[in-house]
């Protein structure tokens, strides 16, 4: 597919966005393949080896809920910007470089570490489905998706997404029983009870363990995902804006069903009383899938897996050359002096050196589901400030950039225990948490039915979990930090900008964004036909 599309001179808005004009199948294909990421699948996996049946649900659940939130700020991000290429790019034109800077900054970090999960779940299946060591393995992954995604970006990212899409959802809808059953079926639930495998939590839908350690922190992590990752930003920035709400709607089912599905993996493994494979929870899926699945079925699961961990790898190298290009590059230059060509080649050289970076992080081989999490509270920090800016004329690019600055500032002690938080401290902590569940569910509200609902909505919620917040939050670092990310961050936003004169002219981003590689206006610029082309001259060739 990348060589159909390929072009002897390739085009720097496509290479980011593919024309702003991508239609509802390969769209909604590409949203879905891009959040099924294997990191998503191993993580689902470790959270039902974990925290048993209801961990996969808190997982997948949560995670689709996030894709669906989306879509109505995505509306709103599309009206008032409708050809930027990234977001940082619409903050710079609604606050200045600095804001850019750190949305940027902080793609760059969670895309190279999105990337570096993604090559950990290759090595680890290379490793234990085929004769190739780890390192091996995480090599010949990253080589692959490089290949393929260098010359075209993210129209070889979003047109392969859609091949990858069908084969991992084909491949799930047939391994999941098949395991299931070969496992013992039904009545390996009533064995692994009598075995002491599992424990009363593990065995609930309703496990408060598994909503405090997994569900509330990842409620409070996907949604930081959804509005700062420039992954899912660009595909947003890429389908026609009239398909955005169908789009978020199919991404929502196709992802909570795969993820969740995925997840009975490692509640299947629980019950088992399955021992990974040197302790290391990333092996679950590929530990299961060589236990029980024959020569067929085995590479059903392998190219699942591959097709889920390449699908997102080939986003983040798209994602982190489009920040270089638009964000470093462009704007500095400004929109009518940069340089396509020279765009392009920034483009393909920070694919280059965001691999080679990745493959080096690697072989440190984090836990998965640690990384996720951390990378999403650290995005906790910029959603208000982010969604706000698109709606409210009087934030200013002092009280976004203070605001970001300072929730990062809480956020790292509290989430890595840096400070006893007990005492005063921990009083303080708890109350700033109370205030983040009402910010998130305040956001949610208002994406949906407005501020007016949003604030009664906000308001419940905090009054709601008042009773049993003090003294019991404290305990949950993952979760207090995510939540304290949010609440200072809208705080220190909100104090600073609510007394403020100005009042910004939301028409001025349609100035600053827009294409840098004009193109005459007879070149066609269908996907489709510019397959269709592309594959005749190959033929004549």
């Amino acid at each position: 597919m990348s060589y159909l599309i390929g072009r002897k001179k390739e085009n720097a808005d496509d290479y980011m966005t593919a024309g702003n004009k991508i239609g509802f199948g390969i769209s909604a294909a590409s949203m879905t393949a891009t959040w099924i990421w294997a990191s998503s699948m191993y993580a689902s996996a470790e959270a039902g080896y974990n925290y048993g049946i209801s961990g996969p649900i808190h997982y997948g659940l949560w995670g689709a809920l996030m894709i669906l939130f989306i879509y109505p700020f995505g509306k709103r991000i599309r009206q008032v910007a409708p050809k930027a290429h990234t977001l940082a790019e619409v903050m710079y034109a609604r606050h200045g470089r600095s804001s850019q800077l750190m949305l940027a900054g902080s793609n760059v970090l969670g895309s190279t570490i999105s990337l570096t999960s993604n090559f950990i779940a290759g090595g680890a299946l290379f490793a234990i489905l085929t004769p190739l060591n780890f390192g091996t393995g995480i090599v010949v992954v990253a080589a692959g998706v490089l290949l393929y995604t260098l010359w075209s970006g993210f129209r070889a990212s979003v047109l392969t997404d859609f091949m990858q899409v069908m084969a991992m959802l084909g491949a799930a809808a047939i391994l999941i029983p098949v395991v299931f059953f070969a496992a013992g079926g039904p009545g390996l639930f009533e064995a692994g009870v009598a075995a002491g495998n599992v424990t009363p939590q593990q065995q609930s839908f309703f496990s408060s363990d598994a909503f405090m350690n997994q569900g509330a922190p990842y409620i409070a992590a996907v949604l930081a995902y959804a509005i700062g990752n420039q992954t899912i930003a660009q595909r947003l920035f890429a389908v026609r804006q009239d398909l955005i709400k169908p789009t978020f709607i199919t991404a929502t089912v196709g992802y909570g069903a795969t993820i969740i599905g995925i997840g009975t993996f490692g509640v299947i493994a629980l019950y088992l009383g399955l021992e990974p494979l040197d302790g290391d929870l990333n092996s679950l899926i590929p530990q299961m899938a060589g236990t029980y699945l024959g020569p067929i079925l085995l590479c059903f699961a392998f190219i699942m897996i591959i097709g889920s961990l390449s699908s997102t790898a080939d986003s983040d190298l798209s994602a982190l050359s489009s920040i270089a290009m638009a964000d470093i590059y462009g704007q500095s230059k400004g929109r009518n002096k940069a340089n396509p060509r020279t765009m392009l080649f920034i483009g393909r050289i920070t694919m280059i050196i965001a691999t080679a970076a990745a493959l080096y992080f690697a072989t440190a081989r984090f836990s998965i589901l640690d990384l996720l999490v951390f990378v999403g509270a650290m995005w906790g920090c910029l959603v208000f400030p982010v969604i706000a800016s698109f709606y409210w004329e009087k934030i200013t690019n002092a009280a976004f950039t203070t605001s970001v600055i300072t929730a990062l500032t809480i956020f790292l002690p509290v989430r890595f225990e840096w400070i006893p938080v007990d005492g005063t401290w921990g009083y303080v902590v708890e109350l700033l948490s109370i205030v983040g569940v009402g910010v998130i569910l305040g956001i949610m509200g208002f994406g949906f039915f407005g501020m007016k609902p949003a604030l009664i909505i906000a308001t419940i919620g905090m009054l709601a979990v008042l009773p049993f917040s003090f003294d019991a939050l404290r305990d949950y670092s993952v979760l207090t930090g995510s939540l304290v990310a949010y609440a200072v961050s809208f705080l220190v936003c909100y104090f600073m900008s609510f007394r403020s004169k100005e009042s910004f002219d939301y028409s001025v981003i349609k100035k600053i964004t827009g294409d840098f590689d004009e193109e005459s206006p007879e070149e066609d610029r269908n996907d489709h036909s510019r397959m269709v082309n592309a594959a005749a001259d190959k033929q004549g060739e």
